[in-house]
């Protein structure tokens, strides 16, 4: 766990760490080493580059538990996540039970509860990686469904791992003094509330994050435990009950309540279609408010990959139909939310057919507006 010294290095100039590469090709050789290195490459994230690196797992675990470099370290438990998220991807479309290494969820907890890290720190490497970042990484014959079953399957396996320790550690965080945005104790927050996203995936889930609703002081956990109960626990009484206690309170509020509508329109599954066209009907929402249109229909469109790709292309039928309403009063937000589509041949072939139907009934309106046309043809193109 300690950095390796080096006595001379060949094939390329290195000045305080950084290797300078001037030719198509380099090979550099460090000698005066004297055990086998874990390679530590980008260290300070010290330049806008993407990296493909052949590095054994063995290797990144090692430099997600010691790595003296932040963001090397971060980097090297992402792409750990990541890869494992992949293989439960091809193995649920397989047909088969997702299975994760048992050290990746113990390093979760390992890192989770590193002192020595800031717990600002600790919220962001706990965090999965998105289910766009993977579908991202995946490239083609996307499933959401099947990248959403592989994400809660390895948040539950951390979940149930570390359940003494995240409760533990849970617990310690809470703050019972006065609210304050300083740094370190935003990070804690950020901390915890991490952790009750995973804690809510065990029993008695619902009712830790009723509590934590209940009990919160402030705006971040109020909302963070909002999130988790409406997408955790859809339906549920606690999940209801939490729903309606922040519209109530917060109606007149429009910046809040866009919050709220925000936070329903990326509940997970095939039922928030049906849900994100009852939200439109609410008095609250307007198609003529472009921030009440982003929180509602662009949240659902671009953060809720499960509603929105729903495999009978009825996510893709509202999303259209309310991109050409808004379009009538607003064509330049009717074409940045139109953007959504971007990477509609990345799906596999059923969705992929149902979105670039939506793509062609938008196109084919006649006096669309120069802004979405461009959007919708390049789209296509």
């Amino acid at each position: 766990g300690k950095p390796v010294t080096w006595t001379a290095v060949e094939g390329a100039t290195v000045d305080d760490g950084v290797i300078h590469i001037r030719k198509r090709r380099h090979t550099v050789r460090f000698s005066g080493v004297s055990e086998r290195p874990s390679v530590s490459l980008n260290r300070g994230f010290s330049a806008p580059i993407t990296l493909s690196v052949q590095q054994k797992a063995d290797d990144q675990f090692f430099l997600a538990a010691h790595d003296s470099d932040p963001f090397s370290r971060w980097q090297a438990f992402n792409t750990l996540l990541t890869d494992a998220l992949i293989a439960a991807f091809r193995q649920i479309l397989g047909g088969k039970e997702p299975v994760f290494a048992g050290r990746l969820a113990e390093l979760a907890g390992r890192i989770g509860g590193d002192e020595a890290l800031e717990p600002a720190y600790r919220a962001l490497a706990l965090a999965l990686p998105g289910e766009s970042d993977i579908a991202r990484d995946i490239g083609k014959g996307i499933d959401p469904d099947a990248i959403f079953a592989a994400r809660e399957a390895l948040a539950r396996i951390i979940a149930e791992t570390n359940r003494d320790a995240f409760s533990a550690l849970y617990d310690s965080l809470a703050d019972n003094g006065p609210f304050s945005p300083d740094a370190a104790s935003a990070g804690r927050r950020a901390l915890r509330n991490i952790l009750l996203d995973y804690l809510s995936l065990l029993p008695e889930g619902a009712a830790l994050a009723a509590r934590h609703f209940n009990a919160a002081t402030n705006m971040t956990d109020r909302a963070a435990a909002l999130a988790v109960l409406a997408h955790r626990h859809s339906g549920t009484a606690e999940a209801e009950q939490a729903l309606a206690a922040f519209e109530a309170r917060y109606r007149g509020d429009a910046l809040v309540l866009d919050k709220w509508f925000q936070i329903q329109a990326g509940v997970p599954g095939a039922r928030t279609v049906d849900k994100v066209r009852a939200l439109m009907q609410h008095p609250a929402f307007s198609i003529a408010n472009p921030n009440r249109v982003r929180s509602l229909i662009g949240t659902f469109s671009s953060a809720n990959q499960t509603g929105f790709h729903r495999p009978d292309g009825e996510g893709y039928r509202l999303f259209a139909e309310t991109v050409l309403e808004v379009e009538k009063r607003n064509p330049q937000v009717a074409a940045r939310l139109a953007t959504a589509l971007r990477s509609w041949r990345s799906l596999e072939p059923g969705r992929q057919a149902k979105a670039k139907q939506a793509l062609l009934d938008m196109a084919k309106v006649e006096n669309l507006s120069a802004d979405l046309r461009d959007i919708v043809e390049r789209t296509l193109a």
